[in-house]
């Protein structure tokens, strides 16, 4: 069984945080599901910046009220994390205004 991880309750900087800290715990094929109150389009485009080649993203609830994504972790290794502004803890995408 999945872990799930409510994002909804946390200030927006530390949900992009809590979401790579779950990941980076996991080894292949483990996986987990993540509740946001809209489509985390930011962290997606982060983890393909800083994980590519590394996990699977499946929607598996499309809103409005919630989005369920799991993110399962394909391989052991992965790149380095790229450093960028994205690093603050959150992307600017929508959920900095929620």
């Amino acid at each position: 069984m999945n872990a799930t991880f409510d994002l909804r309750p946390l200030a927006p900087p530390q949900r992009h945080q809590l979401a790579f800290q779950c990941f980076d715990t996991l080894t292949a094929g483990e996986s987990f599901d993540l509740i946001n109150d809209h489509e985390p389009r930011g962290l997606h485009a982060q983890f393909l910046q800083q994980r590519p080649a590394a996990f699977d993203w499946q929607v598996l609830e499309a809103g409005p009220a919630a989005w369920r994504i799991r993110i399962r972790r394909t391989a052991d290794a992965f790149a380095p994390t790229v450093h960028s502004d994205l690093d603050a803890g959150c992307c600017n995408c929508s959920c900095r205004s929620n």
